[in-house]
């Protein structure tokens, strides 16, 4: 029998906890009927309070092995605390250097569930506000933030993010609707070791991405440097030209910003990572 017996007061959260106790301390996945048994519950209470922790994503079901497993939200509350208010103060300094070196804006975001939460504008002088200020929340899979940590996740996990098309939240009518889609997407991200989005967060600016991960390589943010998406005749997008507001224009190419500005931001997400005590 499972040591931790369930309290008899306020009966229904001990029995939540219980249940999300148990599947956690077990090696792999494991079936209702174990759980059942092992906690101390009826079949009919275990099956009620599963279907309730899978509502929430503290438990996925895998049908194919009829057994459950840890979802998402549980995975965030284990690491809710270098998410939150530590990685804040431990990223603030890299990122303003970075923000000094480039001239400008940079982004720390967290994942929460299928968004992202922008906890860190560093934004550059004179450089125009945007639209991912400190606080706001996005649809992950839309933006360099989202895509930098989901490429660094195992495919299951991001599947169990977006189990249908309802998942896929639309912004300027851009981005992946649909899992292969985005999943292709993010192995290439993968491949290059870095994300990006070009106009399908704000129309005109394009961002570059890299996860910072914890000890268990887990992402647990990303640094992101957003950039205008003209380019000026006689410069790339570093350094503009004194009359670059009456110069013709190009829209430059996502992969000519990644060649640019990818070493400094990797760098950042490497320094971060390094203080939550990532090895190289």
């Amino acid at each position: 029998m499972y040591s931790q017996s369930v309290r008899p007061k306020a009966p229904a959260a001990a029995q939540v906890l219980a249940v999300l106790r148990y599947v956690a301390g077990q090696a792999g996945p494991v079936s209702a009927s174990i759980i059942a048994r092992d906690v101390g519950l009826p079949r009919s209470t275990t099956y009620q309070l599963i279907t309730s922790l899978i509502d929430d994503g503290f438990l996925v079901h895998l049908p194919e092995e009829r057994k459950y497993a840890l979802g998402v939200t549980a995975h965030e509350l284990g690491t809710g605390y270098s998410r939150q208010a530590p990685i804040q103060r431990i990223a603030r300094f890299p990122l303003s250097r970075l923000v000094a070196r480039t001239r400008r804006t940079a982004h720390l975001a967290v994942m929460h569930g299928r968004d992202v939460v922008y906890v860190i504008e560093e934004r550059a002088p004179r450089q125009s506000p945007l639209v991912t200020d400190t606080g706001v929340r996005l649809p992950a899979h839309l933006t360099a933030s989202g895509r930098a940590m989901m490429a660094q996740m195992d495919p299951a996990q991001v599947a169990a993010l977006f189990p249908g098309p309802e998942a896929f939240a639309e912004r300027h009518s851009k981005g992946p609707q649909s899992l292969p889609a985005l999943q292709d997407l993010l192995a290439r991200a993968r491949s290059l070791g870095y994300a990006w989005e070009q106009d399908e967060v704000t129309e005109g600016f394009s961002s570059v991405a890299v996860a910072v991960l914890d000890r268990q390589r887990y992402p647990v943010a990303s640094v992101t440097l957003t950039v205008s998406n003209r380019a000026f005749p006689g410069g790339g997008t570093r350094h503009r030209a004194k009359d670059a507001e009456t110069a013709e224009e190009r829209a430059v190419r996502i992969e000519d910003v990644a060649r640019e500005w990818i070493p400094d931001v990797t760098r950042c997400a490497r320094e971060i990572s390094r203080r939550l005590g990532t090895q190289a």
